[in-house]
């Protein structure tokens, strides 16, 4: 496990509810069409990597799908095995998840690759669980972001706080581009044939209180950023929000935020084909 992959573990200990309650609702967006990338369908054997609150899990059984789902979040598991109960949900992580060689039909991670240490190695590892001709979908954010991603960032950059150095970044021989292009590339590097890429676009509509309450809660790396600042400077940055907000707020008060997202999506290949079991971190 990187330190990267440490971090991550401490920024959503605990945090579950207060992510069902802010980003989950965003990070919902493309669920139906990462399914559709993945091939989900009646009787398709998957498994949801990264469940968060269940979101994918639910909309997988409701395709009538035999659902499989991990998150490396306690609380995340509890939150989804209640939403989506017809599916086994238990605590695994990657680079490492519990499950036998080519145990899927289709594997799909939303917004997964975000938060792993070596997003190479993870992406081998869904390889390594999905059967010879299954799908392997993810999504992740682009960079640089849409509008309305940078929002929180440029109201923590007007208040003058810094990235906190307990935070570390992607190592950068790990990193790759955030863009379509790249991303599809990672597929590919990963050993998945007929790698295919998309960006995805739309407003997420959301009222400030509940776009500053997960930050305010920790949520995530942005949220990290915000709860490491006194009371006083947390106030300020939320006073920068709200006046930035209003380039995005229509006329019922509601913001209406741009977001920029990718999907990519390839195919396992059969054993003849070089498939193989990758090595396990040390």
């Amino acid at each position: 496990m990187t330190l990267f992959d440490e971090s991550e573990r401490r920024i959503w200990s605990g945090r579950a509810r207060a992510y069902g309650d802010s980003f989950a609702k965003l990070c919902a967006y493309p669920v139906e069409r990462l399914l559709d990338a993945a091939g989900v369908r009646a009787g398709t054997r998957v498994l949801d990597v990264g469940t968060g609150t269940g979101t994918v899990a639910v909309a997988a059984c409701a395709r009538g799908a035999k659902v499989s789902a991990v998150d490396a979040e306690p609380g995340m598991v509890d939150m989804a095995g209640r939403a989506a109960p017809s599916a086994e949900v238990r605590v695994a992580a990657l680079p490492a998840l519990p499950f036998a060689d080519e145990e899927f039909d289709a594997v799909a991670a939303n917004f997964v690759l975000n938060h792993v240490g070596r997003p190479r190695e993870a992406l081998a590892e869904l390889r390594r669980v999905t059967r010879p001709g299954g799908r392997v979908a993810v999504t992740i954010w682009a960079s640089p972001p849409a509008p309305g991603q940078a929002l929180l960032g440029r109201a923590i950059q007007a208040a003058g706080v810094p990235r906190p150095s307990y935070l570390p970044a992607l190592a950068s021989e790990d990193d790759f581009p955030r863009t379509e292009q790249g991303l599809t590339d990672l597929i590919a590097s990963a050993g998945l044939a007929e790698p295919a890429g998309e960006t995805l676009s739309w407003n997420h509509r959301t009222g400030i209180e509940e776009w500053w309450s997960g930050p305010a809660a920790g949520v995530a790396t942005i949220g990290q950023i915000v709860i490491s600042q006194t009371p006083e400077v947390q106030a300020d940055i939320k006073r920068q929000l709200e006046t930035l907000s209003a380039e995005f707020t229509d006329p019922d008060g509601f913001l209406q935020l741009p977001h920029i997202a990718l999907m990519a999506s390839g195919r396992a290949k059969p054993a003849a084909l070089g498939r193989q079991r990758p090595p396990r971190p040390a």
